[in-house]
């Protein structure tokens, strides 16, 4: 099958492509598993170690608010209660919505139990004469709520630390395997461009020194390509220019021979006519003397 120098550079270019192409590819899926991981930290567990830290600074507001009021012998803030009230509930909903690691339900569940307990006591505490006693009492519900949520954020940075540390060792395995496949791409093209071009330069230096050699009248100066391509037919097509050039080189020096002979023939007849002419001369005068000896007598 005829392959042409435009094909095999078209396949050359297509080769590279594809190496690029897949050195991509690759590439993009690193990345994409890089980025799912970490977005998942952040999607996941940072929420819960927010939700948490959330929870806590309302439980934490409310207390001072409470105990602030009991010293002072005031009605606590209503508004305040309930905002803080109402953001914890909001917070723990968006909690219980985003369990990602195991023991974290059962955890989101007592602090559910633990706040609606906390809420009891409070309304209690706010509608009802207030001896130290539920103070007390609604201070270490508080702290209970505080300690679950703080181990709630704990769990989660937890899980943070073990993910980035997955991250990480996933993120050096790929940077091995895109090593690893980047050199051996590398290798490759490497590779096929030096064969690709040993390809050509070693045809071009054939057909240039053929052409140096007819110049310099060689004409038995051949050239043999392997292949089908424009090469073969460019070799084709010189030997054959050699070969009439050759040709015609033999068939100028037999006619110049030719030639040179027959001057030569040319030559040697007039030599001889002179002679002859000569010849005529002496026996004319060897007649006259005799007639002029033979009229003495």
């Amino acid at each position: 099958m005829k392959t042409s120098i435009r094909t095999k550079f078209s396949i050359g270019i297509l080769f590279f492509f594809v190496i690029i192409a897949v050195i991509t590819a690759f590439s993009a899926y690193y990345l994409n598993k890089l980025s799912n991981k970490t977005s998942l930290i952040l999607q996941e567990n940072h929420l819960s170690v927010v939700y948490a830290r959330d929870m806590s600074e309302g439980i934490m507001s409310i207390n001072q608010e409470v105990t602030a009021s009991y010293l002072t012998n005031r009605n606590p803030d209503s508004t305040l209660i309930n905002r803080e009230l109402n953001s914890f509930v909001i917070s723990l909903k968006l909690e219980k919505n985003n369990i990602t690691e195991t023991g974290e339900d059962k955890l989101a569940s007592g602090i559910e139990i633990g706040f609606n307990e906390f809420k009891d006591s409070l309304s209690a505490f706010i509608n009802t004469p207030r001896p130290v006693t539920k103070l007390l009492n609604l201070q270490k519900q508080a702290d209970n709520l505080s300690q679950q949520l703080a181990f709630l954020s704990r769990l989660n940075e937890k899980a943070i630390e073990l993910k980035t540390e997955d991250a990480k060792v996933s993120a050096k395995d790929a940077l091995k395997q895109m090593s690893f496949l980047g050199a051996l791409c590398f290798l490759i093209a490497l590779s096929f461009t030096y064969n690709f071009a040993s390809y050509f330069s070693h045809r071009f230096f054939q057909l240039y020194n053929g052409i140096k050699e007819l110049v310099s009248s060689n004409y038995g100066q051949r050239l043999h390509f392997e292949g089908k391509d424009e090469f073969y037919d460019i070799s084709l097509a010189f030997n054959e220019m050699a070969e009439k050039l050759n040709e015609n080189k033999q068939e100028m020096e037999l006619t110049l021979q030719l030639d040179k002979d027959r001057y030569d023939s040319i030559e040697d007849v007039k030599e001889l006519k002179k002679l002859l002419e000569r010849l005529n001369s002496i026996e004319e005068q060897a007649t006259g003397l005799i007639s002029r000896l033979e009229n003495k007598k």
